[in-house]
């Protein structure tokens, strides 16, 4: 039977229930992280939990455990549920009370959930690539923030979705920022170019992976905004995510990058991000 963390109660996922009081519910008054799993271990728990808990801090919202324990509840978790490869989501919201847009009194618990899925890692488009849209980045302005409130990405990932594509690629204006679920990366003469961290992306976590990869290997990286005319210029695109890992864009709306292929660098980030994996698991 497969069990779920809400609040502190280990339960059997058929007994979960949450109150439609709750403010996750109502008003997506919430945070929530993915974390992968690689052969039962977390892959950058830490880091995921650190970002947890600073949104929770951005948002004003009291999480009623420590590091420590979350981490040990979520490795909890992965173990009654035998889970090899997959991930963890796990979310938090401002609890239940009557709906009022302004927060509860003082004292509402907030709401705590984490559940497992078995998910294999994504081969085929980490070998073959993906191809991907442009779309109008209509979301608010903390991205910051990992809030619950999805519905500017839902809506260009439903637009790649049903032209066939994997991603959809976001832009203010003629700026790109990130993908609807992922940072996005450029490489133009072996030099790395990416949006610079600021309210308008979401820091990933495999993303700053990649950027310490990037380091270990001493490829120059640029943090500023990309156009959408030189992103379409780059020698090699791709975009990574905790799920994603580093996956090739091989093609944006109607036109190929690099002809169509993985190019050469990014094969040499996803083999640097393939032994970040392997030094997890085999500690």
């Amino acid at each position: 039977m497969t069990k779920l963390w809400l609040n502190n109660q280990l339960l059997d996922q058929q007994q979960a229930t949450i109150s439609i009081e709750d403010r996750g519910f109502q008003f997506g008054d919430g945070i929530y992280e993915v974390i992968k799993v690689y052969e039962g271990v977390l892959f950058t728990a830490k880091e995921h939990i650190d970002r947890f808990y600073r949104c929770a801090d951005d948002l004003r919202i009291v999480i009623p455990y420590t590091k420590d324990v979350m981490h040990k509840m979520l490795y909890e978790l992965v173990e009654e549920n035998l889970i090899d490869t997959g991930h963890i989501y796990m979310q938090i919201t401002r609890g239940v009370a009557p709906r009022t847009h302004f927060f509860p009194n003082e004292g509402t618990e907030a709401t705590f959930v984490a559940y497992t899925q078995t998910a294999g890692r994504p081969l085929v488009n980490l070998q073959e690539g993906v191809k991907t849209i442009f779309r109008e980045d209509i979301r608010w302005l903390r991205c910051d923030i990992k809030s619950l409130n999805l519905l500017g990405a839902v809506l260009a990932k439903q637009d790649a979705h049903e032209l066939g594509c994997y991603e959809a690629i976001l832009h203010r204006g003629e700026t790109i920022t990130e993908g609807a679920s992922s940072n996005v990366f450029g490489i133009k003469d072996g030099v790395l170019y990416t949006h610079p961290v600021n309210n308008l992306i979401l820091n990933g976590i495999t993303r700053i992976v990649l950027m310490a990869c990037c380091e270990e290997m001493g490829i120059p990286v640029v943090e500023v905004p990309m156009t959408k005319e030189q992103a379409l210029a780059m020698d090699e695109l791709f975009l990574t995510s905790t799920t994603s890992e580093v996956t090739p864009i091989i093609q944006v709306d109607e036109q190929l990058i690099a002809e169509g292929t993985p190019g050469a660098w990014t094969r040499k980030l996803q083999q640097a991000f393939e032994q970040k994996i392997t030094a997890t698991i085999s500690v």
